[in-house]
């Protein structure tokens, strides 16, 4: 669904991200991994058309992403939970989902808002909440909701439990396990790697913008210098 070949990416002269290549078939939840400023959000954002690319190509179900904007991109289905979350605050729980879905019909807006109310019901009880009251749990679930409002084809989530509860990461991480097996393809940052490894299919592993590990989950597990990998450090 997703090819990156040769992606490099960054800020101005300042290259984040540098020959980054991998695909990542439909039904399949690739976890990036690495240390902070390893060029993780970078890719995601370069992916969603928000980080300028210098050099490479990215193909999304066969078509060129190069010369579409962020809004063209979203309506080929990409959708993104930032790192964070940025809801808006005096929005309530109800109003959020209906700026999620605004590019979809009324019957698509009943229909995706009663499958987030599925997934989780505890925003089916806030509904009339307003977003900034809410725990930072409910508010990563709010987040998740409101990209599965246009029913995407390509989720992408940065930073899944930062700054929650345990309780909330198993809650928001049985989300994205349910959303899988119903074939919906994933890329995840996350810094816990325990639990992107217990979530992916295949890891990719970045250190200072590059590519230092790429294989399944399970090979990840096996690789007893993962560690090392991990923050760029001789193997």
């Amino acid at each position: 669904m997703l090819t990156l070949d040769g992606l490099s990416c960054g800020y101005g002269a300042v290259r984040a991200v540098h020959d980054l290549s991998f695909d990542l078939p439909a039904g399949t939840l690739l976890a990036l991994l690495g240390p902070n400023g390893a060029g993780k959000t970078s890719t995601i954002m370069a992916i969603m058309g928000h980080v300028a690319v210098k050099r490479g190509a990215m193909r999304f179900d066969g078509r060129d992403l190069a010369a579409l904007p962020a809004r063209a991109r979203a309506r080929l289905g990409i959708a993104l939970v930032p790192e964070g979350r940025r809801l808006f605050p005096d929005l309530t729980v109800a109003e959020t989902l209906t700026v999620g879905g605004y590019s979809r019909t009324g019957a698509d807006d009943a229909r995706n808002r009663e499958r987030v109310y599925a997934l989780f019901p505890r925003l089916a009880e806030r509904q009339g909440q307003l977003a900034g009251s809410l725990s930072g749990g409910e508010q990563q679930m709010l987040a998740l909701g409101r990209a599965l409002m246009v029913e995407p084809k390509l989720l992408l989530i940065d930073e899944l439990s930062l700054g929650l509860m345990p309780k909330m990461v198993d809650l928001c991480v049985g989300a994205l396990r349910d959303l899988n097996r119903d074939g919906l393809t994933m890329l995840v940052v996350e810094q816990n790697t325990a639990r992107a490894l217990d979530l992916a299919d295949r890891v990719c592993v970045l250190a200072a913008g590059r590519a230092v590990f790429q294989g399944s989950a399970a090979e990840a597990r096996r690789d007893p210098n993962l560690f090392a990998r991990y923050f760029g450090l001789p193997a």
